[in-house]
């Protein structure tokens, strides 16, 4: 194999993502694939399989082609999607094929010169940093004696090492089990999708109509340059279209998913967004509330308060990890948790496979819209009721390493006592620098793992008090 140039891989909070054609190259994707193949057999898992998928970025099936080819070469069975399928879908068939994990190319959210590289552990989460720990350690030995062995697509399938995979119709099963679609496409409902041109687009459409439900789609087409937005991002400055049709269609709803479609947005009723906490905690209250469950509920730090709250009221435990799913989705699993989110929109459920699930967050929401008779801006008053009003936002600039080190010297030597004006109850360095304040506000100053940026989150009981906790935080990151 020719030598490419190559920083080291390293594996951010969900995977290795790079710059298609500088760092996200077919060699340097054969050596991440080569990493995967070692440590299945190094680990006994060599005799099952393993899932391939990708999404609808530019060449992902190529990458993904490219990655099969490698994993075929080391004597390992391919299950690889014949279409660009969501991240949740892919996930799942790893333990319905008693896989030893998949492989999704895919950078998620990432802006259109993205790409990237995911690995799935056998019971179809997000790997532990283990598992990940071992993998960059092949891949770095990989890099440098550049030792990747390859069969090539249509002698694998003459060999019986690749058969190709359609994921969704088993997984269409599976969610009718969790929540009952025929109730669901009887409701009169009008529910606008967003799939900004990703790998979730039909998914909602398939799933919902043949009833009285009515189902528009929009940026169902593949268009890796992702037109008109930002990122595949289901945030608010990024659905802007989907806003402005919810209110002119009068339609009940509107919902969108990433990329990959392990996240989800929302749009009430009005036009506006519900934000990332407002929908996680949405979510556990129609668990807890309307379906009744009892269990555990799993956040990530940046994740809001009223998580915390709900627990309270309901009797149920909280825990709280680090950023990314790989932390939430193994406490999910000891703690037999019934929910488990993150700041970023993705949500994993028990039932489920302990992986966000955007399609299914979408269900679940639209069930508790029906079984409640309520508008989504009218959930959010009744919860508001219950726990509070807490408003949130965040920040991210991009950073250069050498600022990124010397804002972490700077935090390192020593925190304030006093932010906006309110004392400094206690600063937790788990993942970032936050600040917990005596008014049960909080600041974080975080770099992300996956991208070269440095974000601020904040969480108030105004917007007024978020705006004066984000200017502390740029002030704080100001070297």
């Amino acid at each position: 194999m020719p030598a490419s140039r190559i920083a080291p891989i390293k594996f951010g909070t969900d995977g290795w993502r790079g710059i298609i054609a500088d760092d996200f190259t077919f060699d340097n994707v054969r050596i991440c694939a080569q990493g995967v193949a070692d440590y299945v057999k190094t680990s006994g898992l060599s005799q099952r399989s393993l899932v391939i998928g990708y999404d609808t970025r530019f060449a992902s099936e190529d990458f993904a082609t490219a990655a099969a080819e490698v994993i075929a070469g080391n004597d390992i069975e391919v299950h690889l999607c014949s279409k660009p399928s969501p991240t949740p879908v892919i996930s799942y068939m790893v333990p319905i094929t008693k896989a030893a994990g998949a492989i999704v190319i895919t950078a998620s959210h990432n802006p259109a010169s993205w790409n990237g590289f995911k690995y799935k552990s056998p019971d179809g989460a997000s790997a532990a940093s283990e598992i990940i720990s071992q993998i960059e350690q092949n891949i770095a030995r990989i890099a440098r004696d550049r030792q990747v062995r390859r069969l090539a697509l249509d002698r694998a399938l003459k060999k019986g090492l690749l058969c190709y995979l359609d994921p969704s119709p088993t997984y269409f099963s599976h969610l009718n089990r969790l929540v009952s679609l025929e109730e669901l496409r009887r409701q009169r409902l009008s529910v606008l999708i967003d799939s900004m041109y990703g790998a979730g687009a039909g998914y909602f459409r398939e799933l919902l109509e043949g009833g009285n439900m009515k189902v528009t789609e929009i940026n169902a087409e593949r268009n890796p340059s992702f037109p008109g937005i930002q990122q595949p991002e289901p945030i608010a400055k990024n659905l802007s279209e989907l806003s402005r049709l919810v209110v002119q269609e009068r339609a009940n709803v509107g919902l969108a998913t990433d990329g990959d479609a392990d996240r989800i947005g929302v749009i009430d009723e009005k036009g506006g967004f519900l934000n990332q906490h407002q929908v996680f905690a949405l979510l556990c209250l129609y668990l807890l509330e309307v379906r009744g469950e009892r269990g555990a509920l799993v956040k990530t730090l940046t994740s809001t308060e009223m998580i915390s709250k709900l627990g309270k009221i309901y009797g149920v435990p909280v825990y709280e990890t680090p950023v990314g799913f790989k932390y939430v989705a193994p406490l999910m699993m000891q703690e037999h948790a019934l929910i488990g989110g993150e700041e970023s929109g993705g949500y994993g459920f028990r039932g489920h496979i302990p992986e966000r699930d955007g399609i299914l967050s979408g269900l679940y929401f639209l069930d508790f819209m029906a079984k409640t008779h309520k508008t989504p801006s009218q959930l959010l008053s009744d919860l508001y009721s219950r726990v509070g009003p807490h408003y949130y936002d965040r920040v991210d600039s991009h950073v250069s390493e050498g600022k990124r080190q010397a804002i972490l010297d700077k935090l390192s030597r020593g925190s304030p006592d006093i932010l906006a004006g309110t004392k400094v109850a206690r600063l937790d360095t788990t993942d970032g620098f936050r600040f917990l304040l005596a008014d049960e506000s909080w600041l974080l100053v975080r770099f992300s793992g996956t991208e070269p940026l440095v974000r601020l989150y904040a969480e108030a009981e105004s917007t007024k008090r978020v705006g004066e906790l984000l200017n502390e935080g740029k002030r704080l990151i100001t070297t």
